[in-house]
């Protein structure tokens, strides 16, 4: 702990004023120095706040401690272990945040900012990468509220879906012979359960909302929104219902959109090389293949189980293909002419070319199917046929592949599907494999087939990406159903041109956004479960044709509106399917139809969020902030959704951040050991020496100093950084609040005219701090604000400005204007410092206005607005000023190597031009030691010449140097050289102010003599 002789005493040296970013002048010859940075601590002995000297050495009280005006305060320099979060839930209740909300609501605002938020999954605990998004979002929205924007803020979950069902089962006993709406109870009390969890973590957090007005996706009024926008897509022909192959999990018995998969890149598949034997070789290949020998086509696949499905094998037209005759066997095959030494070597044969030929000649040929007797595999041209891998010729069935699907579509093929939704064989696969399931018993039972019928020519284990179940963590299969679709391709272009107008950060994350809407033709939008939205639709017992028309959805909504979607369930369908509606459909009876068991996809339910939230239909969202996963998820459905029915985006901005991860850059893990509880990382964990409490101020520092548009990494070592930059600032913080301790700015200020120019130079670079921090808030950039205002409170002012007017703030009179003038620029200081981080740090923010020695009925940091800095503190000339003095001052404390500069005094010599002028402001007198420069200088007196001393004494240290002075852009330059004479002082210290300007060491110095005369003090 530093003692207050700390604060007596000025440094041996300081760094040179702040250089502005724009300017280009400067000192060419004196070296930068590094300082301790931050001020010294206040009152480390005593009672806090008390106004003490040290005791004198041999414990004499100093003559002078009463006189002097050290800094008094009750602001905490830090408050360890559980005073922190402690003092955290104190200032919510006292400022009241959770009022916060609803009072910037209720108030007249000309502008409102609306951040939709985008419902967090309500399926478990909160978790670090909740906190980087809703940390952000409430920093984006307490800045946009202190500027005086009425922010629109409905914080909602995502309650439905496979995960939440799942999750909800997986808790209960025998759910075997559950009802779906038994289901659906369970999963909504798994949900609420979820949510209060969620809600608690995020009001703890300082998250500002009106936390009992949430949207909730499972809430009547948000269903019955969901449904119009369904029904309003559906009338504009949007949403169809198809069969065609989908993305199916077999252990959830459901399909799935491709932003509910993940891929394992080190899944095994069981790949086969087997030959289709041709049945009609192609008409132009009839010379070659005269039948003398066996002919067959080449084929490999990964998935042997869909073989049974096959309807046709599938050549490139525009490709090379070679009919080859193997050495071993005298076989004749055909496979692409780039693949003929690959398949041969994976097979252990040699193969002779017989002859080459385009694709386009295998048309109209036809092959026998190798496992089905008697049924004909044609061969067709299809442009997905790839020459990477396997033999240029593509095993196709329609049922199993989207781009089969295509080929079938066209060449008006059948797609049958032989496996059920559990992903077994059916009936229709035959008795040898119904009841299998694909992707085990089925799959070797097929390949026995192929053994049995001579097909197989070679198994082996084959590694590579395949869709798994992103919750179960189990293998996808691609299964033909009916489903219901999205034609996203009709509706993407207009999409995209849409998301071209919408502002991006970082602009990167548009360009891969625009490519996933490129790739999507459509979007399975039904679900074979119970917890869900159920898809309005009812279905004619006898031909399954749909019944969905504007009276049967209007009165489902009615329905909806009023008593949820378990209606679905529970009402008859006489309740449901109203007489209007059947009459428009054509039906007479009710007891003709059945109620469709579809439930909507979750990525639907939380994609027409803007319905329900926005509260104008035409309104659209200010910003859209979410994770980079949403690119293909929520930004994307949304955007869809709103583009279908409203021919716009309902963003109008989009903010992308990355996913968090432990600190070394890995995944978070338990097996590991790297998972960040932040719950833990507030209120600290079992052991506090190992977890210790932060609060949740050092949570949110971690999210605004990380650059969040990457990877963010947690771990201790980056949590105790970032309370150590905590407690710097608050060191800053204490150090201005102990010396505005008797000061009212509305008696007390001086005005900037009066200043001395070393303050008017403080207001000029507070000013340009106050509008580089708003620019980077507005641009999401909090990373940059955390490193304006360090570099601020470090650089600017504890290394800077604490210690060139200490001096002035102890030593001189209480009410002295010199006084007044700096205490004024440290209120000004700690009004603009504190709000420039009030969004990041609301707790801490609120905390220091509670200390204010003046404003004892404050209103608070967020209801008073934002960062007040005048453009009136900007004034030409005093830049140059102070920043030439200061380069002046580098010389000087560069030539004394670290020592003590209030030892010495400087002459320094200018000629008559703009720097010599300049110094004049500061310095009107030819010698001081109490003037603006000399307090710049630092030293104990300070002499300005125009022409170098005719004499000088021999142990004078002498440093040149130049300055370049450009002013009103570059109109007026001048570079002006100057000299410092270095001179050992040979006054005697002070021993009030330490300053070597007295006569005697035991007589005050001429200024400390006025000012204890001036308070009647001897």
């Amino acid at each position: 702990m530093l003692t207050w002789d700390c604060l007596y005493f000025q440094p041996s040296f300081t760094p040179s004023a702040p250089r502005s970013e724009t300017r280009s002048y400067g000192a060419t010859s004196a070296p930068r120095y590094r300082v301790r940075e931050g001020p010294e601590p206040l009152s480390p002995r005593g009672q806090p706040g008390s106004r003490q000297q040290p005791a004198a050495q041999g414990g004499e009280e100093p003559r002078y401690r009463h006189s002097v005006l050290l800094p008094r305060s009750r602001f905490p320099a830090q408050l360890p272990g559980r005073l922190q979060p402690q003092t955290e839930l104190e200032t919510q209740q006292k400022c009241g945040f959770s009022e916060l909300y609803s009072w910037q609501r209720q108030r007249k605002a000309k502008q409102e900012f609306c951040l939709h938020d985008g419902p967090p999954y309500a399926n478990g605990d909160p978790h670090v990468g909740h906190a980087l998004n809703k940390i952000l979002k409430d920093i984006t929205n307490r800045f946009h509220m202190m500027r005086g924007y009425k922010v629109h803020y409905v914080p909602g979950w995502d309650c439905h879906g496979l995960p939440i069902e799942l999750k909800a089962l997986s808790e209960a006993k025998g759910t075997a012979n559950l009802s779906p709406m038994e289901i659906r109870q369970k999963a909504r009390e798994f949900a609420e359960r979820a949510i209060e969890k969620q809600k608690s973590a995020f009001i703890r957090w300082g998250i500002m909302a009106d936390w009992a007005n949430c949207y909730r996706t499972f809430d009547g009024k948000y269903e019955a929104n969901q449904l119009k926008v369904f029904y309003k897509m559906y009338d504009k022909g949007f949403i169809y219902r198809d069969y065609k192959p989908v993305f199916w999990s077999p252990s959830t018995n459901t399909a799935l959109a491709e932003a509910e998969l993940e891929y394992n890149e080190q899944h095994v598949s069981r790949s086969v090389y087997m030959k289709f034997p041709l049945l009609k070789p192609p008409p132009k290949l009839a010379s070659v293949l005269d039948g003398s020998s066996p002919a067959s086509v080449l084929v490999w696949t990964t998935q042997p189980w869909t073989v049974p499905a096959n309807e046709a094998i599938c050549y490139m037209p525009d490709s090379a293909y070679s009919i080859v005759k193997c050495t071993t066997t005298g076989e004749y095959f055909i496979l692409a002419a780039d693949r003929v030494e690959s398949s041969a070597a994976a097979l252990d044969t040699q193969f002779e070319v017989i002859s080459t030929c385009k694709g386009a000649d295998l048309a109209d040929g036809s092959c026998a199917h190798p496992t089905i007797p008697d049924k004909v595999s044609p061969l067709l041209p299809a442009n997905h046929v790839t020459m990477t891998k396997g033999t240029g010729l593509v095993h196709t069935a329609p049922a199993h592949g989207m781009e089969d699907y295509n080929v079938a579509s066209h060449h008006q093929l059948p797609m049958d599907c032989l496996v059920d939704e559990g992903g077994l064989f059916t009936e229709a696969a035959g008795p040898e494999l119904q009841k299998k399931n694909v992707l085990e018993e089925g799959n070797e039972a097929v390949i026995q087939m192929l053994q049995t019928a001579g097909s197989l020519l070679k198994e082996e284990k084959y590694v590579h990406s395949y869709p798994y179940d992103w919750r179960t963590k189990k293998p996808m299969i691609i299964r033909a159903s009916k489903q219901w679709f999205v034609n996203t391709a009709s509706i993407k272009a207009t999409a995209q041109e849409a998301l071209k107008k919408v502002k991006v950060v970082p602009t990167s994350a548009v360009n891969r956004m625009l490519e996933m809407l490129d790739r999507r033709t459509f979007w399975c939008i039904s679900r074979q479960r119970s917890w869900g939205v159920p898809i309005p639709v009812f279905y004619q017992k006898d031909t399954g044709e749909c019944l969905i028309n504007s009276e049967s959805v209007t009165n489902i909504i009615k329905i909806v509106e009023q008593q949820g979607t378990d209606a679905w369930w529970t009402l008859p369908i006489e309740q449901l399917l109203s007489k209007e509606a059947l009459t428009k459909a054509g039906g007479h009876d009710t007891s003709d139809y059945v109620k469709g068991q579809d439930v909507l996809d979750i990525w639907f339910d939380s994609g027409t969020s803007w319905a329900h939230v926005l509260e104008d239909a035409e309104q659209r969202a200010d910003v859209y902030l979410e994770g980079k996963d949403q690119l293909g998820g929520w930004f994307q459905s949304s955007l869809l959704t709103s583009v279908a029915t409203r021919k716009k985006a309902p963003y109008k901005t989009l903010v992308v951040h990355g996913f968090t991860l432990g600190e070394k850059g890995e995944k978070m893990s338990k097996s590991i050991g790297n998972v960040v509880d932040p719950d833990v990382v507030i209120n600290g964990g079992e052991d506090h020496t190992k977890d210790p409490p932060y609060g949740a101020d050092v949570l949110r520092w971690w999210v605004a100093e990380s650059n969040v548009f990457t990877e963010v990494l947690i771990g201790p070592v980056v949590l105790n950084a970032a309370r150590d930059d905590i407690n710097k600032l608050r060191n800053t913080l204490r150090f201005i609040l102990g010396n505005i301790d008797g000061f009212n700015p509305e008696t007390d200020a001086v005005p900037a005219t009066e200043m001395y120019v070393i303050d008017q130079y403080m207001l000029h670079l507070l000013q340009d701090y106050g509008s580089k921090v708003t620019e980077a808030y507005k641009q999401y950039d909090y990373s940059k604000v955390v490193r304006l205002l360090q570099a601020f409170c470090s650089r600017n002012l504890s290394n800077f400005y604490f210690s060139i007017i200490k001096d002035r703030l102890y030593c001189e009179a209480e009410e002295d204007p010199k006084r007044r003038s700096c205490q004024t620029v440290l209120a000004e200081a700690l009004d603009i410092v504190v709000r420039s981080f009030a969004p990041i740090l609301p707790h801490l923010a609120e905390e220091v206005f509670q200390y204010l020695p003046y404003k004892k009925d404050s209103e608070g940091v967020f209801r008073s607005g934002w960062i007040k800095a005048s453009s009136g503190w900007k004034k030409p000339g005093t830049e140059e000023a102070i920043e030439g003095a200061c380069a002046i001052r580098d010389s000087f404390l560069g030539s004394i190597s670290g020592k003590n500069a209030l030892e010495y005094e400087v002459v320094i010599v200018i000629e008559p031009g703009l720097l010599f002028e300049l110094m004049e402001v500061l310095q009107a007198e030819e010698s001081s030691s109490v003037s603006q420069l000399n307090e710049i200088m630092m030293a104990s007196q300070t002499t300005l010449l125009s022409e170098f001393p005719k004499e000088t004494p021999t142990d004078a240290n002498i440093i040149k140097g130049t300055f370049l002075i450009n002013l009103e852009g570059g109109d007026i330059r001048e570079e002006s050289a100057y000299e410092v004479i270095v001179l050992p002082t040979a006054k005697a210290k002070c021993p009030r102010c330490r300053r070597y300007t007295s006569q005697s060491s035991s007589t005050p110095c001429p200024r400390c003599m006025n000012v204890l005369a001036g308070k009647g003090s001897g």
